[in-house]
């Protein structure tokens, strides 16, 4: 991954606008775009983004809040020694597109000391490449596991390549520093090309190549 390029996208969703700015614990979400070069469509790492030293322990859906992560018709990238969940590096080189694979976590770009655990959610479609829905389920890390930790503001949960989009909407549960718990409902994950339609959600936008 020495020469792929990276966008990155900050934003602050309708959730925060509706609340207001001065929250003590969710930020928003950001999405890095990552082009890895092996024609299988962009590769997008989703982050929810919290306060120093807090801390995101589930996204999940119910009935009330459906989860739903859209491609936009395109489909998501599945390798086929790939899963919902994060590859195993050691297979990295080996089975080279296995790094930009379709799956969802908490923290933890891989499977090394991942702990993440799943309940009620059906990831059969995910897992063949349609969309990623939820109206009983979850994806989460208990607070005691150190992935539920924000590295630099940000905890990944799910990555995702398609030659299409990602959106949709998604409910997080997390902890503040202090210990205390909050939850936002229908955060939204917008589409790349949505993100110059939101101005008013205060975006910013960074370039850079590792």
């Amino acid at each position: 991954m020495g020469n792929e390029k990276i966008t990155r996208f900050v934003v602050v969703t309708s959730a925060l606008i509706t609340t207001g700015l001065a929250n003590a614990d969710f930020q928003g979400i950001s999405v890095d775009e990552i082009e890895s070069g092996f024609g299988i469509g962009t590769t997008y790492r989703v982050y929810v983004n919290v306060d120093e030293g807090n801390q995101v322990n589930a996204i999940f859906g119910d009935i009330d809040s459906i989860l739903r992560i859209e491609s936009g018709g395109a489909g998501f990238y599945q390798h086929v020694s790939g899963s919902f969940e994060a590859p195993n590096p050691a297979l990295f080189p080996f089975l080279l597109s296995l790094e930009y694979d379709s799956f969802v976590t908490i923290g933890h770009l891989t499977s090394v000391g991942n702990v993440m655990l799943h309940i009620g959610i059906d990831f059969t479609a995910f897992e063949t490449g349609g969309d990623l829905v939820a109206d009983n389920g979850t994806w989460l890390a208990t607070p005691d596991d150190a992935q539920v930790m924000e590295v630099d503001g940000r905890v990944l949960i799910g990555q995702f390549t398609t030659t299409g989009t990602v959106s949709g909407f998604i409910n997080i549960l997390g902890k503040n520093a202090d210990g205390t718990s909050w939850q936002y409902r229908s955060v939204a994950i917008p589409a790349p090309s949505a993100f110059v339609l939101c101005g008013v959600a205060g975006i910013t936008f960074r370039r850079r190549r590792k």
